[in-house]
């Protein structure tokens, strides 16, 4: 009996992704799981106990660890890997939402608490909206016309550790009451003379949903892959601040409000 290409890709990865669970049961701690039709993994605490940010570790997960369908990430593994999810409070509604993640010129200046310096400093140096991938030009932040569903934008961003690089920003559900997202880096990221991250090695996706008038679901996963350098890896403290930073901004919140996650 003759099988599709496609039908066999499909099973392939089914079966891909159920090792995966499996790896994960044996190895005594379930894989993160966004909130894809089902409960997230780990759960999102209530508002005054968030966020709850998890760095996974490797050694738990296994070097093969299969990501979630529904995040479209290809391979396998990972180097380092961090999932925030909070509840908050904004009266935003989903266009408000959009309306921030549009807004690449407002990630300028974010600011996270550095565990290696002990103050506030900026995470984000610059960012700015571009016309396109490569050598695009800046131009003015997206619009919400601009973020429709599954649309793809880019931008340029710097960050204070590892410099500057272009992303892409491919919008996933666009609906009254869900906004969810990813970004992918796609030119190299290095600090000083070494690389840090290859391209399409640092990959992102967050999941806004309301859940009343004035509270929302924050879940965000972001994870550098298998050939990313290692010397990135092994600053859980600083990994979390970092996330955090980026949870205040989509939240409204300041983002060098006391205390930091870690210290």
């Amino acid at each position: 009996m003759n099988v599709s290409p496609l039908k066999l890709t499909k099973s392939t990865l089914a079966l891909l992704a159920l090792f995966g669970c499996w790896q994960g049961a044996l190895l005594g701690e379930p894989g993160p799981q966004p909130p894809c039709g089902t409960e997230a993994v780990p759960p999102v605490p209530d508002v005054e106990h968030s966020p709850a940010v998890k760095v996974w570790d490797r050694a738990s997960l296994g070097l093969d660890w299969i990501p979630p369908a529904c995040l479209g990430w290809a391979e396998p593994g990972f180097t380092t890997m961090v999932t925030t999810s909070a509840r908050f409070r904004n009266s935003a509604g989903a266009e408000g939402m959009l309306r921030r993640v549009g807004a690449i010129s407002g990630l300028t200046g974010i600011r996270y608490w550095s565990t290696t310096h002990k103050r506030w400093q900026p995470l984000i140096v610059s960012a700015s909206a571009l016309t396109g991938p490569g050598h695009g030009a800046r131009r003015q932040d997206f619009s919400t016309g601009d973020l429709g569903p599954d649309s793809l934008v880019y931008f340029q961003q710097s960050d204070s550790l590892s410099g500057k690089a272009t992303y892409s920003l491919r919008m996933g559900n666009v609906l009254p009451d869900r906004v969810s997202f990813k970004t992918e880096n796609l030119t190299g990221m290095r600090y000083m003379m070494l690389t840090l991250f290859p391209p399409h090695e640092l990959q992102a996706m967050y999941f806004l949903e309301r859940e009343s008038a004035e509270i929302w679901r924050y879940y965000s996963i972001t994870r550098t892959g298998k050939n990313s350098n290692g010397l990135a890896a092994g600053h859980d403290a600083s990994t979390i601040n970092r996330a955090v930073a980026l949870f205040r901004y989509f939240a409204g919140i300041p983002t060098d409000q006391e205390p930091p996650a870690a210290r």
